[in-house]
């Protein structure tokens, strides 16, 4: 299990629109790509699919289709993913209040087999600490002179 904590400067409603938005994924998490096959059918639950690329040593690209069912439950937004090479990942964000903005509790659990176990543990930390300042950059207020998207 990996967790994280950390603030951004937006009410959880705010936050809580960019977690649920599949588009907003790409970037957010540094290997996602792409987004496509988003499917809003089920009420609840938000099913598509993520492309992540990975680089080896500088020179070689593979892109990794994974699947995505992103659920929400109050102010909270989890789901599971599921990454060929029987690779899956639940994850969980649970928001709240803090002063004049949102404490993000993020929390993921991965299971993989042993020879990839590692590999991905790693990728999926680095991904998870990533996406706490990337979220932080995109959605806090602007300074002074700047302008919003």
């Amino acid at each position: 299990m990996l967790t994280h904590a950390f603030h951004v400067d937006v009410a959880p409603e705010k936050v809580f629109e960019h977690l649920t938005t599949p588009e907003s994924y790409i970037g957010l998490s540094p290997l996602v790509v792409a987004v496509r096959d988003v499917d809003r059918s089920e009420p609840g639950v938000i099913r598509y699919t993520a492309v992540e690329r990975f680089r080896f040593l500088g020179i070689f690209t593979h892109d990794n289709p994974i699947t995505v069912a992103l659920h929400t439950d109050g102010l909270s937004v989890h789901g599971e993913v599921r990454s060929p090479g029987r690779v899956h990942l639940t994850y969980r964000f649970d928001l709240e209040p803090d002063g004049t903005g949102t404490r993000v509790n993020d929390r993921l659990d991965l299971t993989a087999p042993r020879l990839v176990a590692g590999f991905a543990a790693g990728q999926a930390h680095k991904v998870q600490l990533a996406r706490a300042r990337i979220l932080a950059e995109r959605l806090s207020t602007p300074h002074e002179g700047t302008a919003r998207d």
